[in-house]
């Protein structure tokens, strides 16, 4: 992995066990320590949106590892697939991973990624959440089938993972394409710029000797 162009000027902590949000921090040049949350993720309230969802979650995340961290910028994510304003987690079981994918083949459907970003020592706190709307062309019942078989479906929130088998499911995406693998970068950089937690490297040290 290349040495990326930001670097961290305060302590990072990723309260996710994602290796896909890892890699996307690891890649940018971010140190940071893994501490997963450990909040069960509670059902929708009434009257709550998917998007108001989201962004709570990432918020109950972040606050567990921050406030046993509260010196260190605390990052917590959450995203959810939403289909006809229908929240899709987790498959349970196989048959149920191909319902949802069922579903979803030949439509649309939308990925949303609520983020939060804590510094309780200096009494901040952010929150955002990002919308992509994915068109999963129609597939076959036994191509859905043998993909659920590889068993990748069964930890993927909608039961499909872009950036691994799964990308051969995905026909388009509007709007950000990290978003859908589970972490908005340019906004989630964007956020931790402004509050100084990382800062740009010296171009000069990027360049080849």
């Amino acid at each position: 992995m290349n040495q990326g162009v930001f670097r961290a000027h305060q302590q990072l902590i990723l309260a996710s066990a994602s290796p896909r949000r890892q890699f996307f921090l690891a890649q940018q040049g971010l140190r940071f320590r893994v501490i997963p949350s450990t909040s069960r993720e509670p059902d929708l309230l009434p009257a709550e949106t998917p998007v108001q969802y989201a962004e709570r979650l990432a918020g109950m995340k972040g606050q567990d590892i921050a406030s046993g961290h509260s010196n260190a910028v605390v990052i917590s994510a959450d995203t959810i697939v939403v289909r006809d304003h229908e929240i899709l987690g987790k498959p349970v079981n196989k048959d149920h991973a191909l319902d949802m994918l069922l579903s979803l083949s030949g439509r649309w459907h939308e990925v949303i990624t609520g983020f939060c970003i804590l510094h309780l020592a200096q009494g901040l706190e952010y929150a955002q959440t990002i919308s992509s709307q994915v068109y999963m062309p129609s597939c076959t019942r036994e191509v859905l089938e043998s993909y659920v078989a590889t068993g990748e479906p069964m930890d993927k929130a909608g039961a499909y993972g872009i950036q691994g088998l799964g990308a051969f499911l995905v026909g388009e995406v509007r709007g950000s394409y990290t978003n859908v693998v589970g972490l908005p970068v340019r906004e989630v950089l964007d956020a931790l710029l402004a509050i100084k937690a990382i800062g740009v490297i010296d171009a000069q040290s990027l360049a080849p000797a």
